[in-house]
């Protein structure tokens, strides 16, 4: 082990290699489902994005229950139960492809109760991490959460994919599964400090603390409306890139295919590097990286309305994916930091809902696509993300020298 990555105890060890099985059941399963339903039920493009919608919901609508549950409960057991849920629903499809009873109503309901469980789960990690590591571990272990994520998102597409191809879409589900019971396993052998138990107070007061917390907070407020615009931004470029790479750079489905795939390279490589960038870096520089990386990423797919090579798309990918990763090893971090622990689940499910972000994006990239054509909506995307590098670069972020001090518990009168 190099001396840029402290050894982290075995119990988060264990949490990782959760996480990493997780994330990859939730891949495979996520690019499994629109192919079960295109080539085994005969649906079309209308019926395949309600699929969609039914898989991206439970992140708008659950999220912050999920961290009202993360506050109140043992966050170990809200993402085993959490996982485990998903691993019924997964088990649930894989017997009913087998039975031959499936039909996209029911694929749509699955998938939904699946991916509620992938939201609990996302939302109780993220304050379960600072009670198993030290302060100074935080860095380190946020990234190893991140490599294990960028990993799973990286192969578990193209891993989906090949399975059905092979083995065909039961088994597919069914190794889904297996991946979500092994996740569960490793939860079980966690070591969770005990926690001061939260007062018990009306759910919407809980949620209000939360919120507010956030929104008031002079460095988690501006971290929040940067991401929601990044959101927005990201999803508006993708949202038009596929059919402009095929019609202005001339790309075959697997060159589309190839240059989408540097998005992946790109968080792989900046979750390695994130801890060694993070000692050598200011803490606020490093915030900064991943909204100012965005922003060239953005323009260098611009450049290509006036130079259409497919390497500058590739280079804007890589640049999406490495920066922003940093981005989220350095925030989840500040987070962790600044907030008290009985918070954590509550402010962790607010920035999760960020994410309802990327139906706007894509919603704002079908209108300004179909009125003006893909070429200004890349211009729109480098203008947004300007945007939200100016939010983050006009905070007190980015004029941070060091990682905050942990905080602890407000005293309560």
């Amino acid at each position: 082990m190099s001396a840029d990555t402290p050894r982290l105890p075995a119990t988060f060890n264990r949490l990782a290699w959760s996480n990493l099985a997780a994330q990859s059941a939730e891949q495979i399963a996520l690019a499994a489902a629109p192919i079960v339903a295109v080539l085994l039920l005969g649906v079309g493009e209308g019926q395949t994005g309600l699929l969609q919608t039914a898989l991206t919901l439970p992140f708008i609508l659950f999220a912050i229950p999920a961290g009202l549950l993360a506050d109140r409960v043992s966050r170990r057991w809200v993402m085993a139960g959490s996982e485990a849920l998903r691993a019924a629903a997964l088990a649930a499809i894989l017997l009913l492809l087998w039975l031959g009873l499936m039909t996209l109503p029911l694929l749509a309901l699955l998938g939904f109760i699946a991916v509620c469980g992938t939201v609990a789960y996302s939302v109780a990690a993220p304050a379960l991490v600072p009670s198993l590591v030290t302060s100074q571990q935080l860095p380190a272990a946020n990234a190893r959460i991140e490599l294990a994520r960028t990993v799973a998102f990286a192969s578990g597409p193209a891993l989906g994919g090949v399975l059905v191809g092979w083995v065909g879409a039961a088994p597919a589900f069914g190794f889904a599964a297996a991946l979500s019971a092994i996740a569960v396993v490793l939860l079980a052998g966690i070591y969770e400090p005990a926690r001061q138990p939260a007062p018990r107070r009306h759910p919407l007061q809980d949620i209000k603390e939360g919120a507010a917390f956030v929104m008031h907070h002079a460095l988690l407020r501006p971290v929040f409306i940067t991401q929601f615009i990044f959101n927005t931004a990201s999803f508006l470029l993708l949202a038009v890139f596929v059919p402009y790479a095929v019609r202005h750079l001339g790309l075959s489905a697997t060159g589309v295919g190839t240059t989408l795939a540097m998005y992946g390279v790109g968080m792989v490589v900046g979750a390695l590097f994130a801890t060694r960038v993070m000692k050598r870096l200011a803490f606020g520089t490093v915030i900064g990286l991943g909204p100012v990386t965005g922003f060239v990423a953005a323009a260098v797919m611009a450049l290509t309305t006036w130079i259409a090579t497919p390497l500058l798309a590739g280079l804007s990918f890589f640049l999406l994916g490495v920066g922003p990763i940093l981005w989220v090893i350095s925030t989840t971090t500040l987070r962790q930091s600044v907030t008290p622990p009985s918070l954590l689940g509550r402010v962790s499910a607010i920035n999760i809902m960020s994410y309802g972000a990327r139906p706007l994006g894509s919603a704002l990239g079908a209108v300004v696509g179909g009125l003006y054509g893909a070429e200004a909506c890349l211009y729109l995307a480098a203008a947004i993300f300007a945007a939200q590098a100016l939010v983050i670069l006009m905070s007190p972020a980015v004029s941070l020298t060091r990682q905050p001090d942990m905080v602890g518990e407000p005293a309560r009168c």
